[in-house]
């Protein structure tokens, strides 16, 4: 297994410990999820760089990089949910976008064809990076210094930039049906 398939194995593996320190409250534990987050996106860009400058492009790491994009992206919202850190609605609008696709991956796979992230589907997940990493800073704020007011308006910043990035995740899901429709409509 090259490097960059390893760094994506390994953002995979950063998920639960990521979740756990979303979701069980103890001292500084933003803070530890926040850092888990940052590194599993630090791999994210390193795993295609070396991928691509070192010609170790492989069929594993096309479908497994977003894959596990969107393990550790559901992943977040999901426990945002659960925080009451965004709306479900938003979160339910990325989960039917993240199944369409892999469905449609899945398909092309059984067709002895490899889809590969597009322009679309990367300014999606960067979009969605931001705004989790930004909630999360906002949250390890308020777990220092606890102004309630603050946590109002962080929660409407946060709601907004989960929206923002709903609507590039809607975007990139209709490219990427039209652009693979006839694996659709393919026997």
């Amino acid at each position: 297994m090259n490097l960059p398939n390893k760094l994506t194995l390994g953002r995979i593996i950063i998920v639960p410990f990521f979740v756990a320190a979303m979701l069980i409250d103890f001292p500084a534990h933003y803070l530890i999820a926040l850092a888990l987050f940052v590194t599993a996106s630090i791999t994210d860009m390193l795993d295609g760089q070396i991928a691509r400058k070192n010609n170790l492009i492989t069929d594993f790491g096309k479908f497994a990089d977003p894959l596990a994009d969107k393990i550790l992206v559901l992943a977040a919202f999901l426990c945002f949910v659960q925080l009451g850190l965004c709306d479900c609605v938003a979160v339910i609008i990325v989960l039917f976008r993240e199944f369409t696709v892999t469905s449609i991956r899945l398909i092309a796979a059984s067709k002895n064809k490899v889809i590969a992230a597009n322009q679309w589907g990367k300014f999606k997940t960067v979009t969605q990076m931001v705004a989790i990493i930004s909630i999360i800073c906002m949250q390890s704020f308020l777990g220092f210094f606890s102004p309630e007011p603050l946590a109002q308006i962080f929660w409407w910043i946060g709601e907004v930039m989960v929206w923002i990035s709903t609507v590039f995740t809607i975007i990139s899901g209709v490219i990427y049906l039209v652009s693979n429709r006839h694996f659709i409509n393919s026997r």
